[in-house]
């Protein structure tokens, strides 16, 4: 249970929702896949869109042959881009040259289930492989790298070989070369199927540290429920397409904040978070029309911060702040809006759009009581 109050969970919420200038570490558009070629060429991926920021978090699920590997290993450039856009850390991947590629690759992080240990190799000199390849000096990874094996309960086999390692360890040292360098990101593939409780939590618990502290982001594919609570973002794959896209933390907050609005206490839990996933924010400069009488609504407004001013024919009637919300009747009876609202200071509000407000509607019979009754006591 969090002990956050409802106005720390919006600020939290304010601070950190996207906006138009968020920083995207990952962003795909219409990408298609196919295996094969001739009459055995198979499509995989079916015109996928997804948008992650920086310091993310994301668990992508699905049942197995979904295709949530070969979206991984095309951010990954394991595999090249065929169709459609998919830009990482900035850079364009469709068509990008040899060279490019590999520098990219520097910059991310890799951790698969096939942990791909070079046997010859100690634990310590494994790892010690992905700072060797950017070029630091040994003198400054040595303690990272021992730090690091360490922390993941590797501290006593340092230096043993793969094949005196267990499963399990070897692949902590996987995942330890994957994070050692500290990627802007970093690609995941089960990386804790074969860890006990204690050694998947400690993995995730880096995952978040490396996140909050240095705004690596992580995309994690997993079948693990163990690890469903570290995720800023689940994504969800069945049959080659993403089907749902889920700011998980994000409408934690949003849930907190609208459920000590009157309107939104009737709904159920599960109808609430639902309801938090379709909207979105908008921000308006102190004095600007929110919205103006006579125009079509097609827009559901829950003010998150400022104050505007509710003003009928010219003349102000009234002055709403956080908590409330406006923009209702005109969905509610399909009419032209009857009033103008207008930012009295910079505000900040969640919008819902009117086929998600109306489902709403249609679901809910204690929300259309709770908003005619709203209705009635401003006339």
């Amino acid at each position: 249970m969090s002990t956050e109050s409802p106005h720390e969970s919006l600020d939290a919420l304010l601070a950190t929702w996207p906006t138009a200038d968020t920083v995207l570490s990952i962003d795909v558009q219409q990408v298609n896949h196919h295996y094969g070629s001739g009459e055995m060429r198979k499509q995989v991926l079916f015109d996928n869109h997804l948008q992650v920021r920086a310091g993310e978090i994301v668990i992508m699920t699905g049942p197995s042959g979904s295709g949530k590997t070969t979206l991984l290993t095309l951010m990954g450039t394991l595999r090249s881009v065929q169709e459609g856009s998919l830009k990482v850390l900035g850079t364009e991947l469709f068509g990008l040259g040899t060279a490019a590629t590999t520098e990219l690759r520097k910059r991310i992080g890799f951790i698969f289930q096939a942990h791909n240990l070079f046997e010859s190799l100690t634990a310590f000199q494994n790892v010690g492989m992905a700072t060797e390849l950017l070029g630091i000096p040994t003198s400054e990874a040595k303690p990272q790298i021992e730090q690091t094996l360490h922390r993941l309960g590797l501290g006593q086999r340092l230096h043993y070989r793969p094949k005196a390692l267990s499963g399990g360890q070897k692949q902590r040292v996987a995942v330890a070369r994957g994070i050692i360098h500290r990627p802007g990101l970093i690609l995941a593939d089960e990386p804790t199927a074969a860890l006990d409780a204690e050694s998947g939590r400690e993995v995730v618990t880096i995952f978040q540290e490396l996140a909050r502290q240095h705004q690596c982001t992580i995309v994690i594919v997993t079948h693990d429920n163990r690890i469903l609570d570290v995720a800023d973002r689940i994504v969800s794959m069945v049959d080659g397409r993403i089907v749902s896209n889920v700011l998980v933390k994000r409408n934690q907050l949003l849930s907190q904040f609208l459920v000590q609005i009157e309107l939104f206490r009737v709904l159920s839990t599960s109808a609430l978070t639902k309801v938090a996933d379709k909207f979105d924010l908008q921000s308006f400069p102190a004095g600007s029309e929110i919205i103006r009488q006579g125009d079509v609504g097609d827009l559901f407004y829950v003010i998150g911060s400022g104050q505007v001013a509710i003003e009928m024919d010219g003349q102000q009637v009234n002055r709403l702040g956080p908590g409330a919300f406006f923009g209702e009747v005109a969905l509610i009876r399909d009419q032209p809006r009857n009033a103008t609202v207008r930012a009295v200071e910079d505000a900040r509000c969640f919008v819902l759009h009117k086929a998600d407000f109306q489902t709403i509607l249609q679901q809910s019979t204690s929300f259309e009581e709770e908003l005619r009754k709203a209705i009635f006591s401003r006339q």
